[in-house]
């Protein structure tokens, strides 16, 4: 993509427009700023449809058109018009529509459109596709820091500390907090947070590449495999498309989610209004899909009477569930149900002979289901044994101690939500707690940790030597020997970030215990959110050891060190092997 001097003109219109939403939405103005700001929005969007024009006609060529753009600006200078005017002439307030929070929406869009367009300048050096991958998540976190330390953000004065705690929580989509969501907030700070989970859970990139799909003329070649590396995919040729359907599948899941979590809210939520109940039910499908654990209410799920409502809980518990499979798993079975069915109807219909679907189910898919089931099975059944006289003893029935135990084998793999009183666990369930969190959920999902798949190869690997095998077999199919070099190197990694970021905050936080400082450890790591009740408490040097350990669970240690250390080049020779003793 060639940089252009209008091109860079148009950004930085763009990037005048961002700070004014800034200011508008961040700041407190007198009215006779606010005429100014949206005559500015006006004069801005005007300048912006010009020079898209003047660009359209003169610098690009006739297929790469930036028809997108034109659209969005024109529809974008009504509600702009609308308001200048009412502000220019306010007798004309009574018949002229409130229009602000539509035109401050419109832009919003525009912007992320216009990012997006910024963003693919960079696929076109040659920058490492991991070191693109953390920066981004990088920039994202430091953005979301700054418009947390905005005014209109927070009830009371946030440190920048804390501002870059939440910022790297909601990112990363762990869930820890230093600060109450619910309360010390406002609207507008939850609504940055409710979108630093959305992007954090999909990445920039992934929302990237659905507006390249969908609004622009493609990608390059240099494109599609940056994008391939983003969301594991194993070809090249559709990985648009598939970023497309990831964004497209999220938010389809994710309002679905909505609608069931109001409908479901109804007999708790009497004392709120229709508004608060929609922004309620809103952010936490997205928190719940997301895997981020994030919730306005003050004790999370245990708050409360929503403790005892057991059909939230189990709608979180599905969302968990299917963000946390990983988008090539859950597309996998959808193909495999689709061809199913079909062959079905085939045979019904037509009296064709019904061929059950052969190979559509990939290995991975299978280690990744069964995992998670063996995991959330196990799980279920240790945590209603060990709390049944805990934790569980104050749900007087049978199913909501099962859907509280259920619950709590889910929220460990990097939900962070806690139907239970953490603290209150006994010593056996923080045990498996632990083990939960720092296995996390599944490759190619918005959950952390060192993942499930890569769980299930080491075990593997350790039954085939203890069989006297030299590889993996499973479902007449061999695992390949870098796949196991590579869930040996994660998992080497985990423990040594792990074993760093408890020793470190064990120096800083010496009168807490090892137990409490290594639960809020494994949980950034696993990009979880559970705690024992310490988040809050840490010192400045403590939240920045758990900000670094929260960005490394979640872009992968191993990712960073390829993204520093990858050397694209062929070796043509090999040395002479030698057996190393071992054991």
């Amino acid at each position: 993509m060639r940089f252009t001097f209008l091109q860079g003109l148009l950004y930085f219109i763009n990037f005048t427009t961002t700070v004014l939403l800034v200011y508008d939405l961040g700041f407190l103005q007198e009215h006779p700023y606010e005429v100014w700001v949206d005559v500015g929005y006006l004069v801005l969007t005007l300048i912006s449809l010009f020079l898209t024009i003047l660009r359209n006609q003169t610098e690009i060529e006739p297929k790469f058109k930036d028809h997108t753009a034109l659209w969005l600006l024109s529809i974008l200078l009504i509600p702009c018009a609308t308001a200048a005017l009412r502000d220019v002439v306010p007798s004309l307030g009574p018949y002229v529509l409130h229009v602000e929070q539509i035109y401050l929406v419109l832009v919003f869009i525009y912007l992320i459109y216009a990012f997006s367009r910024a963003t693919r300048l960079l696929y076109s050096g040659s920058i490492n596709a991991m070191l693109l991958f953390a920066g981004s998540f990088a920039i994202l976190i430091l953005l979301g820091s700054f418009l947390l330390t905005l005014p209109l953000a927070t009830v009371g004065d946030i440190s920048y500390i804390d501002a870059l705690f939440t910022s790297t929580s909601a990112v990363s989509v762990t869930g820890l907090a230093v600060m109450d969501t619910g309360s010390d907030f406002t609207l507008f700070g939850q609504s940055v947070i409710l979108g630093l989970i959305q992007f954090g859970g999909l990445g920039i990139l992934t929302f990237t590449s659905f507006f390249t799909y969908f609004f622009q003329s493609g990608g390059s070649f240099r494109e599609g495999m940056y994008i391939r590396d983003m969301i594991s995919s194993d070809t090249l040729g559709n990985v648009f498309q598939l970023a497309a359907r990831i964004v497209s599948f999220t938010l389809a899941v994710e309002l679905i989610g909505a609608c069931l979590i109001f409908w479901s809210i109804q007999p708790y939520a009497s004392d709120i209004g229709l508004g608060e109940q929609l922004f309620f039910s809103l952010f936490h499908a997205i928190s719940g899909f997301c895997n981020a654990g994030f919730s306005t209410l003050h004790n999370s799920l245990y708050e409360g009477a929503w403790r005892f409502n057991y059909n939230f809980h189990w709608i979180i518990a599905l969302l968990l569930i299917t963000g946390g499979l990983g988008f090539n798993i859950v597309f996998n079975y959808y193909v495999y149900v689709k061809t199913f069915f079909l062959k079905l109807v085939a045979r019904i219909w037509h009296k064709t002979p019904f061929v059950m679907p052969v190979r559509l189910i990939t290995l991975n898919a299978r280690i990744v289901l069964v995992t998670t089931a063996i995991l959330i099975g196990a799980g279920t059944v240790i945590f209603f044994i060990t709390e049944y006289q805990n934790t569980l003893a104050e749900h007087s029935t049978l199913w909501g101690k099962f859907t509280t135990a259920f619950f709590l084998s889910v929220t460990p793999r990097t939900a962070g939500f806690n139907t239970v009183d953490v603290a209150a666990l006994a010593l056996p369930t923080i045990m498996i707690t632990l083990l939960f969190m720092w296995i996390g959920a599944s490759p190619a999902s918005t959950g952390g940790g060192v993942k499930t798949s890569t769980f299930a190869l080491a075990t593997l690997n350790v039954v085939a030597i203890a069989r006297g095998k030299r590889r993996i077999e499973i479902a007449s199919r061999q695992v390949s020997s870098l796949a196991v070099n590579r869930a040996f190197a994660i998992l080497s990694l985990s423990l040594v970030v792990l074993g760093l970021s408890i020793f470190f905050v064990s120096i800083f936080e010496p009168h807490l215990g090892l137990l409490k400082v290594a639960f809020e450890c494994f949980s950034a790591y696993g990009t979880v959110g559970l705690s024992l009740g310490i988040t809050s408490d840490l010192s400045a040097p403590s939240k920045i050891v758990l900000i670094l350990t929260m960005f490394t669970g979640r872009i992968g240690a191993i990712n960073i060190l390829v993204g520093m250390l990858r050397q694209v080049n062929t070796e043509y020779y090999h040395y002479p092997k030698e057996n190393i003793l071992i054991n």
